[in-house]
C-alpha cells in the first residue's frame, strides 16, 4: 500500500506541477461552464407527448386531430387512460407535455363559455417544453380562431398560464448545470489519466517505472487513481459553484450523489488509461482524448435528447458512461431521485467501469511486456 500511496502522490505531484495541465484542469472547466450555461441552446423535434382526452364531445375530438397534424410531434402522440397516469408519464420522461382535456370542455364550448384545457409539461428539459409550449399554443388559437370563424362569433383570446414541475420557473442553467458537472469532470479525468503513460514514454520515465518494486497491477491502481481523484474533485466543485452561486437546487441525497459521480469518474479513469496505454506521446493522448469526448456528448442525450436520435444509433448510447450519469444528476437535482432508479442506473456504470478498467490493464500489461 505504501507503494502504491507512492505512485499515487507521484502522479499528482507531476499533475500540478506542470503549468500546462493545471491550466488545462482550472481554466477551462471554468469558461465551459459559463458558455454552456448561458449560451447552449438545443433543437426540438419528433417530441413525444401523452394526450388525456376526457371530454366525450366533438370539440375535443377536433382539439386533439390538431395535434396529429403537427410536424413537432410526428405521430408521437401517447393516449392517457386517467389522471393518475399523468404523474408516471412526466416522471419516467415518457413525454415532454401532457395535454388534459376534461369532461365539460365540448359542453362548455357548445354553452358559448370559456373552455380549459390543461398542459402538464416536464420542466427538466426546459428548452424542450418552452419550444413545446410555443407550438401548443398556436395549435390551440388556431382551433379557437377557426371555431369563432365558423360559429360567426367575436374571436377570443387564448391565454396560457404555465406550471412546470421540478423546474418552475423554467431557469435553463436549472437544466445545464446537473449536466456540466458530468461532462466537465469526464473532461479533466480523461485530460489526467490519458497524459500519465503517454506522458512517462514523452520524457523517458517509463523505463524507470518498470524496474522499480510496483508491479503492473499496482502500477495500474497508481495511475486510476489520481485521475479519479481529481474528475471527483472538479465534479464537486462545479457542484458547488452551481448550487452556491448560481442558486440550482438540490433535492436529492448528497451521499447517492457523491458515490454515483466517484463511481462515474472510475469508468472514465480506465477508458483514459486504455487510451493513454495506446499512446506513445502526449499529443496523441490528447487527439485520443478529443476523438473519444466528442461522440461521449453528442450521444449522451446532453445536446439532444437519446429517444429523437435514429433507431439503430440508441443501442450504442448505452455504452457512453455520461449517458447514466446524465439521468441520476438531473434527478437528484431537479426531483429527489429515488435511490431505486438512483441504482438502476449505477449498476451500467458499474459494468463499463470493470470493462474498461480490465480492458486497460490488459493492454498495459502487453505495454509493459
Amino acid at each position: 500500500m505504501k507503494k502504491i500511496l507512492a505512485l499515487i502522490w507521484k502522479e499528482l505531484l507531476m499533475v500540478l506541477r506542470d503549468p500546462k495541465v493545471r491550466i488545462s484542469i482550472l481554466l477551462p472547466p471554468i469558461f465551459q461552464l459559463v458558455i454552456f450555461t448561458f449560451a447552449a441552446t438545443l433543437d426540438v423535434k419528433d417530441v413525444p407527448i401523452g394526450i388525456l382526452n376526457r371530454d366525450a364531445g366533438e370539440q375535443g375530438f377536433y382539439l386533439v386531430e390538431r395535434f396529429f397534424g403537427t410536424k413537432i410531434f410526428n405521430n408521437k402522440i401517447i393516449f392517457l387512460k386517467g389522471v393518475e397516469e399523468i404523474g408516471p408519464f412526466i416522471d419516467l420522461q415518457k413525454g415532454v407535455m401532457v395535454v388534459s382535456i376534461d369532461q365539460q370542455f365540448s359542453r362548455n364550448i357548445d354553452a358559448k363559455k370559456p373552455a380549459v384545457v390543461q398542459l402538464i409539461f416536464d420542466g427538466r428539459k426546459t428548452n424542450t417544453a418552452q419550444i413545446v409550449a410555443g407550438y401548443t399554443n398556436q395549435i390551440i388559437n388556431r382551433f379557437n380562431n377557426d371555431y369563432t370563424a365558423q360559429a360567426e362569433l367575436a374571436i377570443q383570446n387564448v391565454e396560457l398560464v404555465p406550471r412546470f414541475w421540478f423546474n418552475p420557473n423554467t431557469q435553463y442553467f436549472w437544466y445545464n448545470i446537473p449536466c456540466l458537472v458530468g461532462v466537465l469532470s469526464m473532461l479533466t479525468c480523461l485530460v489526467v489519466t490519458t497524459q500519465s503513460v503517454a506522458r512517462e514514454r514523452e520524457l523517458g520515465t517509463f523505463d524507470q517505472l518498470l524496474v522499480s518494486p510496483l508491479v503492473p497491477w499496482e502500477i495500474l491502481v497508481g495511475k486510476l487513481v489520481p485521475g479519479i481523484i481529481i474528475g471527483f474533485l472538479e465534479g464537486m466543485f462545479m457542484f458547488t459553484i452551481g448550487t452556491l452561486v448560481l442558486g440550482v437546487p438540490f433535492t436529492g441525497s448528497l451521499l447517492l450523489y457523491m458515490g454515483s459521480l466517484i463511481i462515474f469518474v472510475t469508468s472514465i479513469s480506465g477508458i483514459g488509461l486504455f487510451i493513454s496505454s495506446l499512446s506513445t506521446t502526449q499529443q496523441q493522448a490528447m487527439l485520443g482524448t478529443f476523438i473519444f469526448m466528442m461522440p461521449s456528448v453528442l450521444l449522451s442525450g446532453f445536446a439532444t435528447p437519446v429517444e429523437n436520435m435514429p433507431t439503430w444509433l440508441q443501442p450504442f448510447t448505452n455504452g457512453i458512461p455520461l449517458k447514466f450519469f446524465l439521468i441520476i444528476s438531473k434527478g437528484l437535482f431537479l426531483k429527489a431521485m429515488p435511490g431505486r432508479i438512483v441504482f438502476s442506473n449505477i449498476w451500467p456504470l458499474l459494468i463499463i467501469g470493470f470493462v474498461t478498467t480490465v480492458g486497460a490493464d490488459l493492454c498495459f500489461r502487453r505495454r509493459l511486456q
